[in-house]
Order: C-alpha cells, then sequence, then structure tokens
C-alpha cells in the first residue's frame, strides 16, 4: 500500500538535504502515517484506515462518520 493518508491525502514529499558545504542530496518527507482501527457506531462496523497523525486529531475532533463522508465527497478515502 502506498504512503498515502486516506483521509487527508497527504503523500510523500520530495526534497533536499543540503549539507554546510551547501551540497544537495534528493531525499523524501514521508508523512507520520499510523493503522488505526476505527468503530463506526452509526454502521455498527469497524473500519481500518491509514492516516496521518493530523487526521487522527480532526477525527478526534469532528467524529469518524463525519470525516468519512468528506473524504468520500472529496474522493480521499479508499474505503
Amino acid at each position: 500500500m502506498s504512503r498515502i493518508c486516506q483521509i487527508t491525502g497527504k503523500k510523500v514529499m520530495v526534497g533536499n538535504n543540503v549539507s554546510h558545504a551547501n551540497n544537495k542530496n534528493k531525499r523524501k518527507f514521508y508523512p507520520n502515517l499510523q493503522t488505526k482501527k476505527f468503530y463506526v457506531p452509526e454502521t455498527g462496523e469497524t473500519v481500518i484506515l491509514k492516516v496521518s497523525a493530523n487526521a487522527i486529531r480532526t477525527i478526534d475532533k469532528k467524529g469518524i462518520a463525519a470525516v468519512l463522508a468528506e473524504a468520500k465527497a472529496n474522493g480521499n478515502t479508499l474505503v
């Protein structure tokens, strides 16, 4: 599975390591992804999602059902 958040759509970014001598080497910035199980009380199901730490905070704030509906509307979720 690719390193993409299923809620926010965050993915790997590319940049440079820059040394003190200003040498530049390509590197990747990975999102802080966690595989988590969420219980959706509206449907009575448990959903396993690969989400970023930022998405976990959003789910805690808004609720899993609202976040899943919003993600499906944006086309980000793979559920």
